[in-house]
């Protein structure tokens, strides 16, 4: 997953090479330390930006990503919990602001389904539904955001691993989110535009 969706950091390290704006210097430097695997100094960077432009969600939502994504690949309680902690801190904060930001709602779904990974004994009777109501609410105000579609489909693919049921419906939903990737235009430069890759490999797995 990380690899994957890092390819959105060198996207937009390219686009924002000669960047005029503080905001996009620093969102720029804060994508390029986590293209290089440097997690800690970006998610700071990324803390310093948030405090600076309130006004803007994108800090906070790259310092959830950042760390539900990196939450998924570690086993060590302690670590996990404190990589959920930012994560759900940082999208936690926005979502004050802006309850309704499909984005938002994905990592904020992102981040239970790592929680949920790492035990699924403790946590399994619970975080599905909770999981699922985070999707179809992100569903609800962008039925036509591809992460939205791709992330509940993914995340029903993988439970469906536990239960037995049928995964046709659910590849279609990956194939509806390709097509949406292909015609979707992030709002900003900076904005989310990550996903693709991950939906074709898991289309690739559906067949």
């Amino acid at each position: 997953m990380k690899n994957s969706i890092l390819t959105i950091g060198l996207f937009l390290v390219t686009t924002f090479a000669f960047a005029q704006t503080q905001f996009e210097q620093g969102m720029g430097k804060a994508l390029q330390l986590w293209k290089e695997g440097k997690n800690n100094e970006a998610t700071a960077l990324f803390e310093r930006i948030a405090g600076a432009e309130k006004n803007s969600w994108l800090p906070n939502y790259y310092i959830g990503l950042i760390n539900a994504t990196a939450a998924f690949q570690t086993k060590e309680k302690t670590e996990l919990g404190a990589l959920l902690a930012k994560a759900n801190q940082a999208i936690d904060t926005e979502l004050a602001k802006t309850p309704n930001n499909p984005e938002l709602l994905v990592i904020q779904a992102m981040a239970s389904t790592a929680l949920l990974a790492s035990d699924p004994m403790t946590y399994g009777m619970t975080l599905p539904a909770k999981i699922t109501g985070i999707y179809i609410k992100a569903g609800m105000f962008a039925p036509e955001n591809p992460r939205v579609v791709f992330c509940k489909a993914e995340f029903e693919i993988g439970g469906a691993k536990w239960t037995g049921a049928d995964v046709k419906a659910l590849c279609g939903q990956v194939e509806k989110s390709i097509t949406l990737f292909k015609n979707f235009k992030p709002e900003t430069p900076f904005s989310p535009s990550w996903g693709m890759d991950r939906a074709e490999q898991a289309l690739k797995n559906c067949k």
